[in-house]
């Protein structure tokens, strides 16, 4: 029986990503201390891969302004991400770490490794700051996802993780009503 990866803790790792035109060393602990995500796609040089993480890379400022580390994930090696980092327009624009799992072993601690290709599933995973896993979202490969959604779910669960006892609900945006959950709201929303 297998058991839900929510509230889990990250699971000890160790990578080589480019970032900024150098090639640098990543491990469990490099995430810690602050909110991450890790952004798993198929591979580089792909199709739907670049629309995802060029929208990744465009609301990269506003995660920084959040607090919150991108690390983008694929089974490619750190080499191939310097590669299509410098041939295409799209990935040339990205900041954030792209992390290199050419094992498949940060990507099967996540469950989104699809063996019999040593390829990853579109897996989305906000980590807070203590290591635990407050979001998991993945998709066939088919389905591509939204940065602006990502960083709504980033922003719901910030705000959850600040104001004990309340909750927020579908939907919910900053500013908006939260909820408080009590015996007295059952049956009334």
């Amino acid at each position: 029986m297998s058991h839900s990866i929510i509230n889990s803790q990250l699971q000890p790792f160790s990578a080589t990503a480019f970032h900024q035109g150098d090639f640098v060393d990543v491990t469990e602990q490099t995430l810690l201390g602050k909110w991450s995500v890790v952004f798993f796609y198929p591979a580089d040089f792909t199709f739907v891969c670049p629309t995802e993480l060029g929208d990744l890379a465009e609301h990269y400022q506003q995660l920084q302004q959040m607090g919150v580390e991108v690390y983008s994930v694929s089974t490619d090696t750190h080499f191939t991400h310097k590669a299509w980092h410098d041939s295409s327009d799209t990935i040339g624009k990205i900041d954030f770490p792209m992390l290199a799992d050419p094992t498949g072993n940060i990507s099967r601690n996540f469950g989104v490794l699809i063996e019999e290709e040593g390829l990853a599933l579109r897996g989305s995973f906000v980590i807070n700051p203590e290591g635990d896993i407050k979001v998991a979202e993945v998709h066939d490969l088919g389905i591509g996802r939204s940065a602006a959604e990502l960083v709504r779910k980033i922003q719901a669960a910030q705000y959850v993780a600040e104001h004990d006892g309340e909750v927020c609900p579908a939907a919910w945006q900053p500013g908006e009503q939260t909820l408080a959950p009590s015996l007295d709201l059952v049956g009334k929303i």
